[in-house]
């Protein structure tokens, strides 16, 4: 396997008249881990469902490889969009509960046709290295726990032989401990088997945790990307900081510290005009209400869509 570059760019995703994703750009460089992070709603799963190849863009250009798909034969898409695998949320869903733990690693190769006894000893090798034992194999998958269920998908996914792995909430459910295991587990594959991740989550410690950079997205759009480190220090968005500020541990969080957003996420049937977060801002001006900000890139090579962003102006005027 060979880690490789994705890109959208002015991606479009309508479900009828609704725009989930308007005009969204992003960029996942070979062997990062890149973070998106955002509210429910916001349209992280139609991202992931579009990059997946499982929904259609509107408009706009999906790469692989620095290959846009749309521009290829259809056999090369095909080839192109294998590169790519999905791990769902909810894994035990998307197995078959007919199918013991053995003939759902070997299904992925066996659609493919390429299944073989060298590829299934390579596969059932994996398996048993990240903890799914022999034992395992003629089990059903409501006899596994969460972890076990996950690390079934992460075989699946990667029997296909992927550059590119979109993991949507690849822990929610797990306790802390299962959680760390499964974070573990994920960032030493990458490493191994030259893999680039799309980490899609809401919980901002897990994404602390295992990405290079993370793209923060608002009501189908991009409001703020960089590399972890300026996102989680200097936030230069105040949806970011208001993010981050809900982060906040009992132990470490300090009174007036937390910034608690008003009101509600805007429907995407009838976003708002202007910087669609405007409403919700604290430091909302007249033009916030009319004028939408462009995704504009700060001199730290972070990329910010607000009028007036800055690391610390606005930090001071929302918790002082």
């Amino acid at each position: 396997m060979t880690a490789l570059a994705l890109s959208l760019k002015n991606a479009i995703i309508r479900y009828g008249r609704m725009t989930a994703v308007d005009g969204l750009s992003l960029e996942l460089r070979p062997g990062e881990t890149l973070g998106l992070v955002g509210e429910s709603g916001c349209g992280k799963t139609s991202v992931a469902r579009a990059i997946a190849g499982l929904q259609p863009l509107s408009s706009g250009e999906l790469a692989i490889g620095g290959e846009a798909l749309g521009g290829s034969p259809a056999a090369r898409r095909r080839d192109l969009q294998r590169k790519v695998q999905l791990l769902f949320q909810d894994p035990a869903s998307s197995l078959s509960p007919r199918l013991t733990v053995g003939a759902l690693m070997a299904e992925p190769l066996k659609i493919r046709r390429t299944y073989s006894a060298e590829s299934w000893a390579r596969i059932a090798a994996l398996a048993e290295s990240i903890g799914l034992g022999k034992q395992l194999l003629p089990r059903y998958p409501h006899q596994l726990s969460g972890g076990q269920a996950r690390r079934v998908a992460l075989v699946r996914a990667i029997a296909a032989e992927p550059s590119i792995i979109v993991a949507d909430e690849p822990t929610a459910g797990l306790d802390i401990s299962v959680q760390g295991e499964l974070l573990n587990l994920l960032r030493s594959l990458r490493d191994r088997l030259q893999l680039s991740y799309l980490f899609i989550s809401h919980n901002l410690n897990v994404v602390g945790r295992v990405t290079d950079r993370v793209a923060i997205m608002y009501l189908g759009q991009i409001v703020e990307s960089g590399s972890t480190r300026q996102l989680f220090s200097t936030p230069a968005h105040p949806y970011t900081r208001a993010l981050l500020s809900s982060n906040l541990t009992v132990d470490t969080q300090r009174r007036g510290d937390r910034i608690v957003l008003k009101g509600e996420l805007p429907s995407p049937h009838e976003p708002p005009t202007g910087c669609r977060f405007h409403g919700r801002c604290p430091v909302a001006r007249a033009v916030c209400a009319t004028t939408q900000p462009r995704l504009e890139t700060l001199s730290d090579g972070r990329a910010v869509a607000c009028h007036f962003p800055s690391e610390t102006g606005f930090v001071q005027a929302m918790t002082g």
